[in-house]
């Protein structure tokens, strides 16, 4: 069985695509991240609660306060990136079900009323929504590196002081620069990967 979209797409968004290290000083404009955000937002996601929120860290100072709670290189790496977004998963997104999921507006307080079901359901779901999130970077013809080494309390404290958002990764987006990135490490074959039962 082949795939349905072409070799060059399919090593655009997978097969040549890695985690940038180093980035271009060439600018990421807002509305390259609107287009991003266009095509991503179809992703799947559990009675379309859709809880993925993005902040766009553009100012210097916004960017120092960020790194102040990076851990190792992720600091410098975030520094000298031409854009940084923090992803956070929305902890109130069930009052948007209504408007999301109509057929069955109901389902907000069902299944969402709970503090520590939304984290769970939309943890996951944001995480869900941040795989779609990096491959239409690549899709953009950009590059992304993701990053989970950062002190996320401290984000959120920074960030988020309502509590009402959970970060949970930082990604920096531009066009690849020198050294960009590093060999690629193997990865697990089908066999090793899947079991049929």
């Amino acid at each position: 069985m082949t795939l349905a979209l072409d070799a060059a797409t399919a090593d655009l968004l997978f097969r040549e695509a890695q985690t940038a290290n180093t980035f271009t000083d060439e600018p990421v404009t807002d509305e390259q991240v609107q287009a991003i955000y266009d095509l991503v937002k179809f992703a799947p996601t559990a009675f379309n609660q859709s809880p993925l929120r993005l902040t766009l860290v553009r100012s210097e100072d916004a960017r120092k306060r960020l790194v102040e709670h990076a851990m190792g290189a992720n600091g410098p790496k975030t520094l000298a990136a031409p854009l940084t977004v923090i992803l956070s998963v929305d902890l109130d997104f069930h009052e948007k079900l209504p408007e999301l999921f109509p057929h069955a507006p109901g389902i907000k307080d069902t299944f969402f009323s709970e503090a520590a079901a939304r984290e769970v359901a939309g943890t996951q779901n944001a995480t869900l929504q941040a795989g779609y999130f990096i491959l239409g970077v690549r899709a953009a013809g950009l590059a992304a590196g993701p990053m989970t080494g950062f002190d996320f309390t401290a984000v959120d404290k920074e960030f988020f002081g309502d509590g009402k958002q959970k970060s949970f990764m930082v990604i920096n987006i531009g066009k690849p620069g020198q050294d960009a990135f590093f060999p690629r490490s193997p990865r697990l074959s089908f066999e090793d990967a899947a079991t049929t039962v």
